[in-house]
């Protein structure tokens, strides 16, 4: 299948579906540093277009002939990270929903913050989809039951021409693991640490964690462990001075990306990149879903062929 992915990032996205077998043919994006990190990467050519100017982004796309795009409209207008208020650029999952349905591949899938479901923009952007005939299949994942070692929940919106809604739930829902992946699942004791500080949001939240358990959710702010945090109740070890701080190959890893990912920029467009981008495995995993409703309806379409 000729994939095409838009708001690519980095590419967190595009090689979890390049890893499943899609034919990424190209990857949008307007953000400089992460077009240059993509194009280190990866063979296939990305775009650096303001996709907000759908007529240009539609012609460019168009010539590509996806037979799926797959995108993260930027979420920061709505994240639990930031004010949780829609402000201008919540209008960019508005037009991806304007890019798709002008385009009409016979597959999507946008992936978004969990609270993004609730926006305004997201209702707009169903309303658009569901008029141009596509059924939709919603769900929030949890990357640590789809194999990333980390608590990140994302809202996941695949859809299929002509098809009724929630018409891939099941094949989502049958393959989440019983138990969250943890670090020491996925990395095993190759990373050197057994516990770990990662920065709070505030200090009423526990910033010392186990790698017997999912990491919390990759932010795009990274920090040394401050003199003045004192601990936390809920802290899997005391502070000390050689506890470990989270370095920005940690964070990638955490995100799955390969150990031989070539990241560039400063470090904190490095930072920005890796706490944006979506994880290898959860886009594996999605990948894998789309597969295998690609198949599923082949063999049907074969069938009604035979009889």
């Amino acid at each position: 299948m000729r994939c095409v992915d838009l708001f690519s990032g980095c590419g967190g996205l595009s090689l979890g579906f390049q890893n499943k077998g899609f034919d990424v043919v190209g990857a949008f994006e307007n953000w400089q540093i992460a077009v240059d990190c993509y194009k280190e990467n990866f063979d296939h050519p990305v775009y650096n277009v303001d996709l907000s100017d759908t007529d240009t982004a539609i012609k460019a796309i168009s010539a590509l002939k996806p037979d799926i795009i797959v995108g993260g409209p930027p979420c920061q207008d709505y994240s639990s990270a930031g004010k949780r208020i829609e402000a201008s650029r919540a209008s960019l999952t508005e037009d991806y929903a304007t890019i798709v349905t002008s385009i009409k591949p016979p597959f999507f899938v946008m992936e978004n913050v969990d609270q993004a479901r609730k926006s305004q923009a997201y209702a707009k952007a169903r309303k658009t989809f569901k008029e141009a005939g596509y059924g939709l299949t919603e769900i929030v994942l949890d990357a640590s039951l789809c194999g990333a070692p980390q608590k990140r929940k994302r809202f996941i919106c695949f859809g299929k021409l002509g098809a009724d809604d929630n018409f891939a739930l099941e094949e989502f829902t049958r393959r989440l693991s019983k138990k969250p992946t943890t670090i020491r699942d996925y990395y095993g004791d190759s990373l050197g640490f057994e516990h770990y500080y990662r920065h709070p949001r505030n200090y009423n939240r526990r910033a010392v964690f186990s790698i017997d358990e999912p990491a919390p959710t990759m932010r795009g702010v990274n920090r040394p462990v401050p003199k003045g945090y004192k601990g936390h109740p809920k802290d899997t070890c005391p502070v000390s001075d050689d506890l470990h701080a989270l370095t920005t190959l940690d964070r990638a890893l955490i995100q799955t990306f390969p150990k031989d990912f070539k990241w560039i920029g400063s470090k904190t467009d490095m930072e920005q990149m890796i706490g944006n981008a979506v994880p290898v495995k959860l886009a594996e995993y999605v990948a894998e879903t789309v597969l295998n409703i690609e198949k599923s309806g082949t063999n049907e379409a074969q069938q009604n062929t035979l009889f």
